[in-house]
């Protein structure tokens, strides 16, 4: 990578080179000599409290190119030299170096992969199996529930990637009286790159391997995953790109995809995948920045789930989506947040029995007033230190209970 292309940053040992928090994010770094260590205040599950990071190596690039407030801090261990990549310059950096963009979208994909395990064991207490055998019962959950077509689509999986499995023969007389035939059937589109479904289709199930990733050209796709009933995880739509963790890390699929109306989307395999980031840097530059997104969204998740009081918890699941929107939080500022406290509750997960009192508290605040039904914060910049407060409580009390059992 020329010089003249991006700029090279030197520091000298003990050096702070970025600062969690801080709302400056619009270039990451790649480390050319020394050693770097980067470290979060607040450490969520599933990532490291701390990494030391060489040559070769990245950091910054999900604040970078999600355009969020920085989510971690990094000092340098040693002397370092560091190439400064700006957001606008991605695409130049990928043409020149094809292999940095595939490390960094691998690494982003396991990461996320790792918060989502994290997210679903903190919410649900439980993890979710990765394993085709689990097919047979999203198919069970599907008929129980009448979705017919998705049951016959999980059944048919269940023995085209368990012919030898347990449920086998259970499966096989399901999909006779489901009347479907025991093979998905053949895509009719052959293997174009353009596939068109129709309304409430499955596109692929949470469990069966994957091979594709696809980019939505029309239409909307809801992700959804089945924790003892199924959740929505969220509704894409056009332009969106779904389906990238399995393509990459060749295991199974996390979450199940489901046509909302009907829809056309691009799809992209192993075979091209590569050559496509090298010939079209715009595709990995918006993979990437999804990927980013989704990160950002993920983490944050996480830091909510590790602030223990609940209060605190429903100021920074009100901070989140303000993030979310990118508003510049200064003094004074109002906004109204367009749901009540109902809508409220349910992002936080909180149990039915507490929202009374809870909505009082969050009312008694005078920073906050309900019109219409709908919940209106009347200065964001008392909302952020009132969740910093929350956070830093959390985080005392979690070293007092480390100090008295060590």
């Amino acid at each position: 990578m020329a010089s003249t292309q991006f700029k090279v940053e030197n520091y000298m040992a003990k050096s702070f080179i970025t600062v969690e928090g801080k709302k400056d994010s619009n270039n990451f770094y790649i480390i050319r000599e020394g050693k770097v260590r980067v470290m979060r205040e607040n450490p969520v599950a599933g990532i490291e409290p701390f990494s030391v990071l060489g040559p070769g190596d990245f950091f910054g690039v999900v604040s970078c190119m999600s355009g969020h407030a920085r989510t971690e801090t990094a000092v340098s261990l040693t002397g370092v030299s560091l190439i400064s990549v700006e957001r606008d310059q991605f695409g130049i950096l990928i043409q020149k170096n094809p292999a940095i963009a595939m490390k960094i979208i691998r690494f982003f994909s396991k990461q996320l992969r790792e918060f989502d395990q994290a997210i679903t064991q903190l919410t649900f207490k439980g993890t979710a199996e990765e394993d085709p055998e689990h097919l047979y019962n999203i198919g069970e959950y599907y008929l129980k529930k009448r979705a017919l077509n998705h049951a016959a689509y999980a059944f048919q999986r269940y023995v085209q990637y368990c012919p030898v499995g347990p449920n086998r023969d259970r499966t096989i007389e399901r999909l006779k009286t489901l009347k479907a035939p025991l093979k998905v059937p053949d895509n009719p589109q052959g293997a174009t790159m353009t596939r068109n479904y129709r309304d409430n289709t499955m596109i692929f199930c949470e469990n069966e391997p994957g091979n594709e990733l696809y980019i939505i050209q029309a239409g909307k796709v809801k992700i959804t995953k089945i924790v003892d009933e199924e959740v929505l995880l969220a509704v894409l739509k056009s332009g969106d790109i779904f389906g990238e963790m399995a393509l990459l890390e060749n295991r199974p699929r996390s979450a199940s995809a489901i046509t909302f109306g009907d829809v056309t989307l691009l799809a992209i395999n192993k075979s091209n995948f590569e050559n496509m980031v090298q010939a079209q840097p715009q595709l990995a530059t918006r993979l990437i920045r999804l990927l980013s997104e989704r990160i950002w969204t993920a983490y944050r998740q996480l830091e909510n789930l590790m602030i223990r009081d609940q209060l605190g918890r429903i100021y920074d699941t009100l901070l989140i989506q303000i993030e979310k929107q990118k508003i510049k939080i200064t003094p004074k500022q109002s906004h109204n947040f367009e749901f009540g406290f109902r809508e409220l509750f349910i992002m936080v997960g909180l149990p039915a029995e507490k929202t009374d009192m809870l909505s009082v508290q969050v009312l008694e605040d005078k920073h906050f007033k309900l019109e219409e039904g709908k919940l209106i914060c009347t200065d964001l910049d008392e909302l952020e230190k009132s969740v910093q407060f929350y956070r830093k409580k959390s985080i005392m009390e979690r070293k007092r209970e480390a100090q008295k059992s060590s």
